[in-house]
């Protein structure tokens, strides 16, 4: 046997080990559960980033998660594996048997320093992937995970080094999603992709140690703010536009600079906005009234019943209807026929972005303004 094939077969061997080990101590009574708010006794610059972030965000606080899940279902809160996965209720909120409680520390700290550094394996599925967590008996300090090389342990928790870390915590949640129909209405991920470039952009080093001791004078850690679309400077960087120009056409090329798709989520709407100016007037533009009207230049992903009429809440679809999207590092090329260009015209190109499309605010009765103002991504001026 090459060399190459027995490091795959241990490989391969060492995997469902470490597989069925966590099936077994899942199984076993867990131990006590930590709090954000206690791990920012030794992780304090961690923990205020960790608090700007997403991560932090619950049913309670983000509304636009919140009115989802409720017009999905007041009875079960079927969001609860992603959006709550550290509360030790999870079956008894996903049938029913239980609501989300703000009394309980478990569901208000959201996706939680423990939870996430508590992954021991993720299963890849068809719906939607499986994350195992790792669990000891009552009494015992618990195991944390982490990339971190030679972890200091604490009066707390055991600290562990984990290959999953540098490669899969971040498929659990965002690989994919399909709802009850079989329908993909969340798609971060292709099948050969892992965990290693979302930590490069998202988790990028910074300065300082993981705690204030700093015990082994650490000059760096993994940023724990998770900055995505929400980020002025992080929109800027996930797209490249180009303009050029004959007498009558604009051609504006579109370069995604991300790995993953240019919309993910599918409430999520970006558009084009082009105009033309002369003499301080606007001669033309691309659309009217809403960005639909021009649907080469507006990036979506919606989704028909099962008569092939539009719905707004993923979960009913029974299929995908339009769908206009780049794929990760795609570059595509748009052409736009237009009045004669003249020497001093200015072409302004502008891609936005709406977190909550119209069609998902209007629905949901959304009050948060951030939802549904457009967010610049990037702007482009060209002068003839």
């Amino acid at each position: 046997m090459e060399e190459d094939d027995i490091k795959k077969s241990r490989k391969a061997l060492f995997m469902k080990i470490i597989f069925l080990f966590f099936l077994l101590i899942s199984s076993l009574l867990s131990a006590k559960y930590l709090t954000n708010e206690s791990c920012k006794e030794c992780h304090e610059d961690i923990y205020y980033e960790y608090q700007t972030s997403f991560h932090s965000k619950t049913y309670f606080n983000d509304e636009l998660h919140r009115k989802v899940a409720n017009a999905v279902s007041k009875k079960t809160y079927d969001c609860g594996s992603c959006h709550m996965p550290g509360a030790s209720n999870l079956k008894a909120l996903e049938t029913g048997k239980e609501r989300p409680s703000k009394l309980s520390e478990e569901q208000t700290d959201a996706i939680s320093c423990f939870y996430c550094h508590q992954i021991g394996y993720v299963k890849q599925a068809h719906k939607k992937n499986i994350t195992y967590i790792s669990k000891k008996p009552e009494g015992y300090k618990p195991s944390m995970f982490g990339s971190l090389e030679d972890p200091d342990d604490s009066d707390k928790h055991e600290m562990l080094n984990n290959p999953i870390y540098k490669k899969n915590a971040c498929l659990g949640c965002h690989s994919h999603k399909r709802n009850s129909h079989d329908v993909l209405i969340f798609n971060a991920m292709e099948d050969n992709q892992d965990s290693t470039e979302c930590i490069k952009c998202h988790m990028p080093y910074t300065t300082g140690g993981v705690e204030k001791t700093n015990k082994r004078g650490r000059l760096e850690h993994r940023e724990h703010t998770f900055s995505g679309i929400h980020n002025m400077d992080m929109r800027k960087k996930g797209i490249d536009i180009f303009v050029d120009t004959t007498d009558n056409t604009i051609d504006i090329t579109l370069k995604n600079k991300m790995p993953h798709p240019l919309i993910i989520q599918a409430s999520r709407l970006k558009y084009l906005d082009i105009t033309i100016q002369r003499d301080g007037k606007v001669i033309w533009k691309n659309f009217k009234n809403s960005p639909m009207e021009d649907k080469k230049g507006t990036f979506v992903i919606e989704f028909v019943d099962e008569n092939n009429k539009f719905v707004s809440i993923p979960a009913f679809a029974y299929a995908r209807g339009f769908v206009n999207n780049l794929k990760g590092k795609e570059i595509k090329t748009l052409q736009y026929k237009v009045p004669q260009i003249k020497k001093g015209d200015t072409i302004r190109v502008a891609m936005y972005v709406i977190l909550a499309k119209p069609s998902c605010s209007d629905e949901l009765d959304l009050k948060d303004k951030e939802l549904t103002t457009p967010l610049l991504l990037k702007e482009v001026i060209y002068k003839k």
